[in-house]
């Protein structure tokens, strides 16, 4: 089976109810579809009235020692009392497979969205990153990938070239800005920081509120720089995520040390964002899934938006990085 022909069409309500019976889960409801592209989550409830989530790993993507690592990341962070959403174990084992699917079972958790512009939010949030990292730091994940071009932007770029999405009108001017945009990147990266544990996508979207965070979903955890987990709460004005990284990082600080050379990363790093998700997108658009979630990547207006977006993000590269307020 490709990845090009690959597709969910197997995972039926009948087939997810044997995979989970294999396991010795019965469900009695109905399976609750949750928010998730690249593998296929659903929400149910046992025989035992126990709310669970169900995630069935999109096949060639992670295998089976990358997953695990995952796994034992956040069991690691369970242990350290920290707040995540860990897979359960049964008999021993917290990967499980069937008829050609590794799937893992979740206790579901509730919670509300985090408030990015809620200050106490975030500071809650900067602490609980800063016990993330001091656990993360203790090791690095074997199997699993390092923050870097290749992944992010050189495969990415060869997969927007071969793509039927962007239009020829603009095909000159889009790689003409998308490679200053690698140039740009290349200058400006520094791979002289320690690379730790992460969790990887740590986007407001991957975060609950309950009485503290919550995070979920760690399917993009890898190595990288702290910066990594950090950037991505940042929004506004310059000086709004200036005001939020002083929150965020004395929070932090309280229980893991964080080196203020990185912050010079941030914006490298969301340009490496920027490339490796629009190749995703164009890589998993097969997914009949897909050009439901995002009908707008097929646009051409989407793509004239992209050009301009280069030339942004090249002149946020030349400002100035972000830096912590001074202490008095």
């Amino acid at each position: 089976m490709t990845e090009q022909a690959f597709n969910f069409e197997a995972l039926t309500p009948d087939f997810m109810w044997y995979a989970l019976e294999s396991i010795g889960i019965r469900a009695e409801s109905g399976f609750l579809a949750l928010n998730s592209y690249e593998n296929r989550v659903y929400q149910f409830t046992d025989e035992e009235r126990q709310r669970y989530v169900v995630k069935f790993y999109r096949p060639q993507r992670w295998n089976q020692a990358q997953i695990q690592e995952e796994h034992d990341f956040t069991l690691e962070l369970i242990e350290s009392e920290i707040p995540v959403a860990p897979p359960v174990i049964l008999n021993g084992q917290t990967l499980h497979y069937y008829q050609g699917y590794l799937f893992a079972l979740f206790a579901s958790v509730g919670g509300r969205q985090f408030e990015v512009d809620n200050l106490d939010q975030l500071e809650g949030v900067g602490r609980f990153l800063g016990r993330i990292h001091k656990v993360g730091e203790k090791q690095t994940f074997k199997h699993r990938p390092t923050i870097g071009f290749d992944e992010y932007v050189y495969q990415p770029r060869k997969i927007l070239e071969q793509s039927p999405f962007i239009p020829s009108h603009l095909e000159n001017a889009f790689f003409s800005d998308l490679d200053m945009l690698i140039k740009s990147l290349e200058a400006r990266w520094d791979d002289n920081f320690t690379d730790i544990r992460l969790h990887g996508d740590c986007h407001p979207g991957n975060i609950l509120w309950r009485d503290g965070p919550m995070f979920v979903d760690l399917d993009d955890a890898r190595n990288g720089p702290a910066i990594q987990d950090l950037w991505m709460l940042l929004n506004g004005e310059r000086h709004d995520k200036l005001a939020q990284l002083d929150i965020v990082l004395e929070a932090y600080q309280e229980f893991s040390d964080f080196n203020v050379n990185q912050l010079k990363l941030i914006e490298p790093l969301r340009g490496l964002r920027m490339v490796h998700y629009m190749a995703w997108l164009a890589k998993r658009w097969h997914d009949p899934a897909f050009p439901l979630a995002f009908p707008w990547f097929n646009d051409p207006k989407y793509w004239e938006s992209q050009v301009l977006a280069f030339k942004e993000q090249l002149f946020a590269l030349d400002e100035a990085p972000l830096s912590l307020m001074p202490q008095w």
